[in-house]
């Protein structure tokens, strides 16, 4: 297959170097940022241009955040339309609601919005040593059935423990309920400047059963399918028996 790299962590991540050594078998195309992008969401650019300088053979260094490596992959520098989009291995979890933040997951997203099945992938851990080989060589004995599963409603988030072991247990799971306590620390500048710098933790994420986070904290490998059009018909009912809505006011 022809596969497209590519991540929020920079091009010189240990675990995007993992996922090309382990897809050897398959042509690999690499584009991704030039340094580290994390948490720029689904950002493109549209007013200044990207700029791609060539590393090696199919190999580019991107001055654009991660849905513009997979954007400029399709239409500018690949020579063919990729089969998959491999996004990862970040550093660090995707895990429930940290889909919304996350470049690596972005990238997977943008993949499926252009008809390319889109496969994001991080591990459950900040500090080395980081165990990068287990869940690449999972994602190179699972791609051909991950790409057969796809559709363009969807994308594949796929998060492991950092555990030394291909002796894996493997859970289809759904995004948990992840959020941060967030807090700012605030530094005047001698010219009276105010400088913030955001600090935060996860802190609640309940063990629920058939989670991400569940999962993940079990010792498994969680797969998600994470689609594309947001739709709630529950919600919505609350809206239309609203007075604007039922009385037209």
């Amino acid at each position: 297959m022809r596969v497209l790299l590519t991540n929020d962590d920079g091009i010189e991540s240990a675990g995007l170097l993992a996922l090309q050594d382990a897809l050897a078998d398959h042509e690999i195309w690499i584009i991704a940022p030039d340094g580290e992008r994390s948490a720029q969401s689904h950002s493109i650019t549209v007013h200044d241009p990207i700029r791609c300088r060539q590393i090696d053979d199919r190999i580019f260094a991107s001055s654009g955040t991660p849905a513009d490596c997979v954007i400029v992959g399709i239409l500018g520098i690949m020579d063919a339309k990729p089969d998959v989009i491999v996004s990862g291995i970040n550093i660090g979890p995707n895990l429930g609601t940290d889909i919304i933040f996350s470049g690596t997951v972005a990238a997977a997203r943008q993949a499926s919005f252009m008809g390319v099945p889109g496969i994001a992938v991080s591990i459950n851990s900040y500090k080395p040593p980081f165990h990068l080989k287990p869940l690449s060589r999972f994602i190179a004995r699972t791609l051909e059935q991950l790409v057969a599963l796809w559709n363009p409603r969807h994308l594949i988030n796929i998060n492991g423990p950092n555990v030394d072991s291909d002796a894996l247990p493997v859970r289809v799971t759904y995004p948990s309920w992840r959020m941060y306590h967030d807090q700012l620390e605030e530094f005047h500048s001698p010219r009276g400047d105010r400088y913030y710098f955001l600090n935060g933790h996860p802190v609640e994420t309940p063990m629920e059963a058939g989670s991400d986070w569940t999962a993940v904290a079990e010792g498994a490998v969680s797969v998600s399918p994470i689609y594309l059009n947001p739709v709630d018909h529950h919600e919505d009912e609350a809206y239309r028996s609203a007075d604007f809505a039922a009385k037209g006011i």
